[in-house]
């Protein structure tokens, strides 16, 4: 796993963004959040539902967009190591992880209080769909994580690309929710979530153990 940023790495090696893309990817799982979708949505008109999309996929940028630019400060503002982030970062993706591989969301996503909440809100797009479903903690700390191992412009750039690229999958998820939910069984859908919480544990332990690295430095020895 490259180094964080006080390696004085400028940029990664392309296939490293493919990597980003792909964690990001696994940590945002639009495809899980089809199921969820469609039982909120069941009884929403179309035209509601294209403005639903239009605000989660605005919504998921701006708070991912967000961690990126600003993430790391705010981590500096509040006296915060990148490496202690990214031991907390990794023990927070590996509990997302743990879930996944069960087929189940994450309590550290969303909790049942939180779920019946939802259920009566005017408008689910924000909260929960963006805010904690899909751009939640695990997602933010993807960002903030990788952000940090990096400081070149082109590292912004390309972290840009994999996070538009991204939000593109998310959009075509929700606009195909309805027919992903009437093709595709439960049990397809809960073989591609555990696909990605094995992808996300694998990530989650290589966060953790660079992180330990950095605190403890003779652990690389």
């Amino acid at each position: 796993m490259p180094e964080p940023a006080s390696a004085k790495n400028i940029m990664l090696e392309y296939t490293d963004y493919i990597k980003i893309f792909i964690a990001l990817l696994a940590v945002v799982d639009p495809i899980g959040i089809v199921p969820i979708v469609s039982a909120m949505t069941a009884r929403t008109a179309a035209s509601e539902l294209r403005n639903i999309e239009k605000t989660v996929v605005f919504s998921v940028s701006t708070i991912l967009f967000m961690a990126l630019f600003f993430g790391e400060n705010l981590l500096q503002f509040f006296g915060i190591s990148i490496n202690s982030f990214q031991v907390s970062g990794g023990i927070l993706l590996m509990l997302m992880a743990i879930s996944m591989l069960q087929a189940k969301i994450s309590p550290t996503v969303q909790t049942e209080v939180e779920a019946q909440e939802g259920e009566i809100k005017p408008s689910i797009a924000v909260v929960p769909l963006s805010i904690p479903l899909l751009a939640g903690p695990g997602a933010i700390s993807t960002v903030v994580l990788y952000a940090a191992h990096g400081s070149d412009l082109n590292h912004y750039l390309m972290m840009c690309v994999d996070i538009i690229a991204v939000v593109i999958i998310l959009w075509l998820a929700l606009r195909c929710a309805t027919w992903l939910n009437r093709n595709l069984s439960q049990t397809s859908i809960n073989v591609f979530i555990r696909l990605m919480g094995l992808i996300l544990s694998a990530l989650a332990v290589e966060f953790i153990a660079s992180g330990m690295k950095g605190l403890f430095p003779g652990l690389a020895a």
